[in-house]
């Protein structure tokens, strides 16, 4: 019997890990899961904002597990996979949000930063892959989501390693796409628009630069978090159990845009 439009959205009985998930767009992913009937950990390094949004998850009538990590320390990331699935038996939907940046003029920035940007962006997302996709090899079935960027696609003025970061993103989801395919595992990609977080808000709000970006944008306004989570649903889902390897702009326009006036 075909599932209904319902059923093949619902994501009652799978279990989500998502890393990054206890401010803004992470955040806004796991209680969107959640939302949609998986239950969900949603990790960070911040240990009150893990707590905090394993009981509004909870209060959803889903299972969820404060458990913190940090994606500089691989050990971590192992542990919270582990613990996950001795709590809740597997780990169906990984969804990767953990992010940072610093403007700064690519010539000048120093070698910690650079590291820092790329092992928090790209590395600890490798990593995280490599840990927790050899269970959904196992299992015959799994979806890995990646936050990518606008970035991933265009340059931004004084945030080269956040780029090159991003860029690597993309390669990877591809790269890992079109090696888990066989497995039943889809990895596809978000790249979210301008949408005000604690990482860029001092970069965008009444600034030239998002001036600049709302002039760029044909719908003429940032995003709102919630906006990105039906995208997510839909990634984490059976409707999309024939796309891999893909990167879904979720951007107002911005990457059609040429002359907007």
């Amino acid at each position: 019997m075909t599932a209904s439009a319902h059923d093949r959205f619902d994501l009652t009985g799978r279990v989500a890990l998502v890393i990054g998930g206890s401010s803004g767009i992470g955040r806004a992913i796991a209680l969107g899961l959640a939302d949609a009937g998986a239950d969900v950990v949603a990790s960070s390094r911040r240990s009150r904002e893990v707590a905090d949004v394993a009981k509004e998850i909870r209060a959803k009538g889903r299972r969820s597990l404060a458990l913190t990590s940090d994606v500089l320390e691989r050990a971590t990331l192992e542990n919270l996979h582990s613990e996950t699935v001795a709590a809740l038996g597997k780990v169906d939907i990984l969804v990767n949000a953990a992010g940072t940046t610093k403007r700064m003029p690519t010539l000048e920035m120093s070698e910690k930063d650079w590291r820092t940007i790329l092992r928090t962006n790209l590395t600890g997302m490798f990593h995280t892959c490599q840990i927790v996709a050899p269970g959904m090899v196992k299992q015959g079935w799994g979806r890995i989501i990646n936050v990518a960027s606008l970035a991933t696609f265009v340059a931004f003025f004084e945030v080269a390693a956040y780029g090159v970061s991003k860029a690597g993103v993309g390669a990877l989801t591809k790269s890992l796409a079109i090696e888990l395919a066989r497995h039943g595992v889809c990895v596809n990609a978000i790249a979210p628009g301008f949408f005000p977080t604690e990482l860029n808000e001092m970069l965008l709000e009444n600034t030239p630069r998002g001036r600049e970006v709302l002039q760029r944008t044909p719908m003429g306004r940032y995003g709102r978090l919630e906006e990105l989570v039906g995208t997510c649903i839909f990634l984490a889902s059976e409707s999309a159990s024939f796309m891999t390897g893909q990167i879904l702009a979720v951007d107002g326009g911005f990457l059609a845009s040429g002359v907007n006036q």
